[in-house]
């Protein structure tokens, strides 16, 4: 085996290595929350971050200025369905259009799989919404997991992960990366500040979405381009 070639099957190795351990990570997180979740009474954990959010004294009353609150509406909007199908469908015509069908189904699979594993945790585990702190927001599901967390963190990281194989350079693939990682990040946190979800639901969203994506991704290595494909381009 070459220097080259040696290398590239390290760092494609290094890359399967890290996805696994967030899969497993995932999977153990989710089962760790799923704990809390079952628990007759709000776990400490969970009551002192969601008070955190809210003015000393009045739960009603979310901490910053008004602006703020706003601004955590339109966050959380990027983990509604109706964004969410926006950004899988423009996501989607643009590989049609440069020719990677198989890309574009693949997308599509792993994002109505996702949203249907979510549907079913919630049913699944029946967890009621949070009523420690007034409502900033509409809800009318489950609690647990946070299906904004969850389904963000599967659409942005699994477009993120794919779409970033067709950058050009390095730098356009981290950066493709870390705007899903943030877009993810920033919806759980909006939900918590709206009183909506227990900071657990939002975990344990991120843990499930983050390894379903995760398992998109290693699926999409084998699928999409096979063994021989991977050792020739790398992640």
């Amino acid at each position: 085996m070459q220097a080259k070639d040696f290398a590239i099957w390290r760092r494609v190795e290094f890359n399967v290595l890290m996805a696994g351990l967030v899969i497993a990570g995932g999977l153990w997180g989710f089962v760790e929350l799923l704990g809390i979740a079952r628990d007759t009474s709000a776990h400490a954990f969970d009551t002192e971050i969601l008070l955190f959010f809210r003015t000393p004294g009045d739960p009603a009353d979310p901490i910053g200025p008004v602006w703020l609150e706003e601004a955590m509406r339109d966050l959380t909007a990027l983990g509604s369905t109706s964004v969410l199908v926006f950004a899988v469908a423009i996501s989607i015509v643009y590989l049609l259009l440069a020719g990677r069908p198989s890309l574009a189904l693949f997308i599509l699979v792993a994002v109505v799989g996702g949203q249907v594993l979510s549907s079913v945790l919630k049913l699944g585990i029946e967890r009621p919404r949070p009523e420690l702190v007034p409502h900033l927001a509409q809800v009318y599901t489950l609690s647990f997991p946070s299906g904004h967390a969850m389904l963000s963190a599967v659409t942005y990281l699994t477009l993120g992960s794919l779409l970033a194989r067709a950058m050009p350079s390095r730098i356009l693939k981290v950066y493709v990366l870390a705007v899903a990682v943030l877009a993810t990040l920033l919806v759980g946190v909006s939900r918590v500040y709206l009183g909506v979800h227990w900071p657990s639901d939002v975990l344990a969203g991120w843990c499930a979405g983050s390894a379903w994506a995760m398992l998109c991704w290693l699926v999409s290595r084998r699928l999409l381009e096979g063994p021989s494909a991977v050792r020739a381009n790398g992640p």
